[in-house]
């Protein structure tokens, strides 16, 4: 197996954990990346916006994870990835409230381990948590590879001057297309793993990683939750969902119950035959976009993702093509824009929408809940 790495764009990070403000100093005492006692390391803490996690930094500086962008294969689909992201903290608040616990990347584990944990299973790599190739290549008879990636978030309690690993969580993000070839550089075949076959293996490694977990003296006495995710196809436009989560508590080596999820994502306007998932929003959607594209001849092409958790719509951006760059086109199509959302959109989800050319982003109308008012930004604008 060879090891993918990505970058992870920190605004994104920023914009999932709802923001970001003033800094508060602090130092750390406890946590897994402090290991010097001579050199005193300064830590500090942002501020974020409604029901946003406050994020610890290391000198000034966003903790990434060791372990971020490690993959399995590289038939990686970059639209998961920032779904992966989302839904594992959007869990974790069932377990770590905002109000109680500030947020970290992973630190605990690292890539030696989790590159380790990705492979097959196999003499050579007694810890692989992929099963072992049965050296069948038929697409019903051969082991596919079930598990592509872990992410990890450590969520930490205290305050002033002193925080400890309050519990921690992780994504496993599980394939539901594992794709090989039979050859070397031979033609492309693919085995589809059914979601029954997804929650079965993911439940079964996560229960291991659990007990493996639990050797670490840190992690001997948190809870650890667990979420499954399931990847799209890599040709998808949309990313993949979280489907089941679980706990172990503290002194706990497995997960003994868990709780489905059911979310669905879709692109509009659907093409093909696909069907929309909500009529009513699929034909708001219309109605906002027919309104801005009246307004100047040349928008090249408006599109949305809506996110539906348990039926009901709960996140939507839409991503606005423009062929425009004057300074008061842009102004007040941005404008139109915002009254246009104000009056088709629905007014209680958070919403996001981005103006820009192919090239970059001109403008940004988004409001982070469904309960707050719009925020505008118009780059190099007033």
């Amino acid at each position: 197996m060879k090891k993918y790495l990505q970058v992870m764009a920190l605004a994104g990070i920023a914009l999932t954990l709802s923001g970001c403000g003033k800094l508060k100093d602090s130092s750390l005492a406890n946590n897994a990346t402090n290991t010097s006692t001579t050199k005193k390391k300064s830590y500090q803490t942002t501020n974020t916006g409604t029901n946003g996690y406050t994020v610890l930094m290391k000198n000034g500086r966003y903790n990434i994870s060791p372990i971020a962008g490690l993959t399995a294969t590289d038939n990686d689909n970059s639209v998961d990835t920032r779904e992966l992201e989302r839904g594992l903290i959007q869990i974790s608040k069932n377990q770590f409230s905002p109000n109680q616990y500030v947020f970290q990347e992973g630190q605990y584990l690292d890539t030696s381990t989790v590159t380790d944990w990705l492979m097959r299973k196999s003499k050579s790599n007694p810890d692989g948590l992929n099963p072992v190739n049965n050296g069948k290549t038929g697409t019903d008879t051969r082991n596919p590879i079930y598990l592509e990636e872990i992410i990890e978030q450590d969520y930490l309690t205290g305050s002033g001057s002193k925080y400890n690993l309050g519990g921690m969580s992780l994504g496993l993000a599980m394939n539901s297309v594992d794709y090989y070839q039979k050859k070397r550089n031979g033609a492309e075949f693919q085995t589809t793993i059914s979601r029954v076959e997804q929650k079965a293996q993911g439940e079964k490694i996560a229960n291991e990683i659990v007990a493996r977990l639990r050797k670490k003296k840190a992690l001997k006495n948190i809870p650890i939750t667990i979420g499954l995710f399931s990847k799209t196809g890599k040709d998808s436009l949309v990313g993949g969902t979280y489907f089941a989560y679980g706990t172990a508590a503290a002194n706990s080596s497995k997960i003994s119950k868990w709780k489905s999820m059911s979310e669905k994502m879709q692109v509009l306007p659907t093409t093909g035959s696909e069907k929309a998932i909500n009529s009513d929003d699929a034909s708001h959607f219309n109605d906002f976009k027919t309104a801005i594209q009246n307004y100047f001849p040349n928008i090249s092409g408006v599109t949305a993702t809506l996110r539906y958790t348990n039926g009901k719509l709960s996140q939507e951006n839409i991503s606005v093509t423009t062929q425009f760059y004057g300074y008061e086109q842009i102004q007040s199509f941005t404008r139109l824009v915002l009254s246009s959302a104000k009056k088709y959109l629905s007014g209680n989800i958070p919403i996001e929408i981005k103006i820009g050319s192919v090239d970059d982003v001109q403008a940004l109308v988004a409001k982070e809940t469904g309960d707050s008012d719009y925020q505008v930004h118009v780059y190099g604008g007033e």
